[in-house]
């Protein structure tokens, strides 16, 4: 079943969890992670007043691990919205993204969640841009061959959206007339 991006998916998607019809972790983590900061604020206000419920309660009740650790820290950290980006600390954030996945044996989720919630979709973009030139591939790569699971989904629709959201929505939406 392919989801659109829009508020009515979004709560359909979260209705289904909340009601335990169907656990489509999938499409309720592309509908999250595709959003900017101020949509998600909005769809929290839509949210609670249609389902009486707040959604990070409704995450935490059918996710876990660090897969509900990305999305309780992405729907809950403000960002940055502008393209305004420092390139000396995007360059440095690469290097962190190396040394916590690539660089070692295991993975330390925790820089990843850290930087993939708190860093605007600009300065993800940018150290895509310097992870590529570093190491000589993509970050999306690292993140496939360093992660797994809705966490890894969760990641990839972050970074796809931050570095080419016009791509990333004609793929996901290109068999849904609404979006």
């Amino acid at each position: 079943m392919q989801f659109c991006f829009g508020c009515m998916t979004l709560r359909y998607v979260m209705q289904q969890l909340t009601q335990g019809v169907i656990r489509n972790l999938e499409g309720a983590t592309e509908v999250i992670c595709s959003r900017a900061p101020s949509q998600l604020q909005y769809l929290k206000q839509v949210y609670h007043s249609k389902f009486g419920v707040y959604r990070e309660h409704d995450i935490e009740a059918n996710t876990s691990g660090d897969h509900q650790k990305i999305l309780l820290a992405y729907i809950s950290t403000s960002r940055y919205e502008g393209l305004e980006v420092n390139r000396e600390i995007a360059e440095k954030d690469a290097k962190v993204l190396y040394k916590a996945g690539e660089k070692k044996l295991g993975t330390n989720e925790k820089a990843f969640i850290h930087m993939f919630s708190e860093r605007s979709g600009a300065h993800l973009a940018a150290i895509s841009a310097y992870y590529y030139d570093m190491y000589g591939h993509s970050l999306k790569k690292a993140i496939k061959n360093e992660t797994s699971g809705n966490f890894a989904h969760a990641l990839l629709t972050i970074v796809q959206c931050a570095v080419n959201p016009g791509t990333y929505f004609a793929k996901n939406c290109s068999s849904t007339a609404a979006c």
